[in-house]
């Protein structure tokens, strides 16, 4: 197939400098790159730790459920069974907390989910590192029946 090719025709500078006026004039449109933009600041959200046997993942989220900022113990640069700690749960947090330092929420719901140790660190550190809880929900999926079992062995 080969490489293709786009021609693009160069404005004339009275038609660019016209465009750049009416741009700039504009509030609508959003300046490009990441360093010249805002952060939207973010009143009350949710927090969602999901805490395993091997790691522990830390989500938080506004209310409608846009993710504002993530982190997990082997994203820190624990290995193996160090992931599932209470010690890396906290720091997990607390690299939370310095992301969404600036525009994440203070007023947070924690959704809590596993059956790891490190979900009990995570809302400690949480309480301690300047976050007002205001509900912690258990969402841990519970079996209720489970498959059924297998038949009996006959020799």
């Amino acid at each position: 197939m080969g490489k293709k090719t786009v021609k693009t025709e160069k404005p004339d500078a009275k038609e660019a400098s016209a465009k750049n006026e009416t741009a700039a004039n504009s509030p609508a449109v959003a300046k490009a790159g990441a360093a010249q933009r805002k952060a939207k600041r973010v009143q009350e959200g949710k927090v969602y730790v999901n805490a395993t046997y091997n790691n522990t993942v830390v989500t938080v989220t506004d209310t409608s459920g846009n993710v504002l900022a993530w982190a997990s113990a082997g994203s820190l640069g624990f290995s193996g069974p160090k992931k599932a700690t209470p010690f890396a749960s906290s720091k997990v947090i607390a690299a939370i907390t310095e992301k969404i330092q600036a525009s994440g929420p203070k007023d947070i719901s924690v959704i809590v989910k596993g059956i790891g140790s490190g979900r009990d660190s995570a809302i400690r550190s949480l309480i301690n590192n300047g976050f007002n809880i205001l509900s912690i929900k258990d969402a841990t999926p519970v079996p209720h029946n489970g498959p059924r079992p297998a038949k009996i062995r006959r020799v």
